[in-house]
């Protein structure tokens, strides 16, 4: 299905975001798109994150490698933003390639990216169960992992294959780590040894994907070729723009692709937003959409709400145009595409939220306050449902009136345009929004 707005022979960068909480169905918009382009670029995130892709009566679940890599002759690029567990990727590597995925010098991978220990894992893990108020974390050491970056205590692709370099990092690093491990939290430290041991072997597994990607991506912009960015996880995940302090590690939004793979802002030519007909969340965290026990559990396995990495059920709640057009904001979006609009088939009446009530003043935006969206009351409007089946429809107009109803509320909600709609998990299962 083409998406594609470029004038012939010119190459384009779109970047797209998730504009909700994460989850919204990234996975399968980034493979409809592949076809227009010849790289797809990962520029933030770990393997925290989940794409799932299906094909035929084939399923595929991406954690670190792009979703690009299904379509034949595409380069994948893992750029310096994303934390990188090299086992993870390398059981990724090797679960596609038993599936029948080639290669062939299509996935590259940023020396600059970091990466992730098991000490990251542990510490993860040990200061979530520890914490009072929890987070949510996948427990994957993406976070711990961040926080040596910005303290300048990260060791990167490029330096496990200085074998001296990365020996004096790992001890230092570990001195450190295990006098926390065993002081704070009375459980036992790591060898350096031995983990350095273990990396130098997934080194020499990865070498022939590391390269420059920055220069790569540049010099391919030059040649007019096209580039797909994709973001992990949500707009409000991001964790300078997300419902902080239960947001991710890194920055989810379209800027991220600017500082996650190296390329100028001025390259971007347009951002396109994923959203779902409804809204969820996985994790801790505010949500003031949520649904009912009742109804969560309807839509939750209607929707197959269960998460890609961890397995853990999502909440589930009405669609919040407060949150989506804050996000069309932030990332700048140009367009989005909605998903899961099938999932609301079975429903009588469907709410959107419109606006926050709060202390008797009425929002249209997320301030920073302190449990403002714990508090806040959430104002809906209510649209009568189509209780129809849309999962076979191929074109807009053959949709329910009821739902292009909806839709078109949605789309004068959040103040962009709608230029495809999702109906169900295959790619034959999308239409152009008309």
């Amino acid at each position: 299905m083409n998406c594609d707005r470029r004038k012939p022979g010119r190459g384009e960068v779109t970047v797209l975001v998730g504009a909700q909480w994460g989850d919204e169905g990234k996975g399968k918009v980034i493979d409809i798109l592949t076809e227009d382009v010849q790289y797809v670029v990962r520029y933030q995130g770990g393997n925290n994150a989940g794409h799932t892709v299906v094909i035929g009566d084939d399923s595929y679940v991406l954690h670190l490698i792009p979703s690009g890599i299904l379509h034949e002759g595409k380069i994948c690029v893992i750029g310096h933003g994303v934390v990188i567990d090299p086992k993870a990727l390398i059981d990724e590597i090797e679960l596609l390639k038993s599936k029948g995925i080639s290669f062939d010098g299509r996935l590259k991978i940023s020396g600059k990216a970091h990466v992730i220990f098991p000490y990251h894992c542990k510490l993860d893990e040990l200061r979530e169960v520890k914490k009072k108020g929890r987070i949510g974390t996948t427990k994957k050491g993406i976070g711990p992992c961040y926080a040596d970056k910005v303290s300048r205590a990260g060791i990167r692709i490029a330096d496990l294959f200085d074998r001296e370099y990365l020996k004096k990092r790992l001890e230092l690093n570990i001195d450190e780590k295990n006098a926390i491990l065993r002081n704070l939290y009375k459980t036992p430290g790591f060898s350096a040894g031995e983990i350095f041991q273990e990396y130098v072997k997934y080194a020499d597994r990865l070498k022939e994907h590391v390269c420059d990607t920055t220069l790569l991506l540049n010099e391919a912009l030059r040649n007019g070729s096209s580039i797909l960015f994709e973001g992990a996880q949500g707009t409000f995940l991001d964790v300078d723009y997300g419902t902080y302090p239960f947001v991710t590690s890194s920055n989810a939004t379209a800027g991220g692709a600017c500082t996650g793979a190296g390329i100028g802002p001025s390259r971007i030519d347009r951002v396109l937003g994923v959203v779902k007909a409804y809204t969820t969340r996985v994790g801790e965290g505010p949500f003031p959409t949520e649904f009912g026990e009742t109804l969560m559990e309807k839509i939750r396995t209607k929707g197959g709400e269960f998460g890609s990495t961890t397995g853990r059920a999502r909440r589930c709640g009405w669609f919040d145009s407060v949150l989506v057009r804050n996000s069309v904001d932030i990332n700048g979006i140009d367009s989005v595409i909605i998903t899961k609009l099938d999932v609301l088939d079975e429903l009588e009446t469907i709410k959107i939220c419109t606006a926050y009530r709060y202390k008797g003043a009425l929002y249209q935006s997320i301030p920073g306050n302190p449990g403002f969206l714990e508090d806040c009351e959430p104002v809906y409007e209510e649209h009568p449902g189509w209780k129809k089946d849309t999962s076979e429809i191929t074109l807009h107009r053959e949709l329910p009136q009821n739902a292009r109803k909806y839709l078109a509320r949605v789309k004068e909600l959040i103040g962009t345009d709608i230029i495809l709609v999702s109906v169900g998990k295959s790619r034959k299962q999308t239409l152009v929004y008309e």
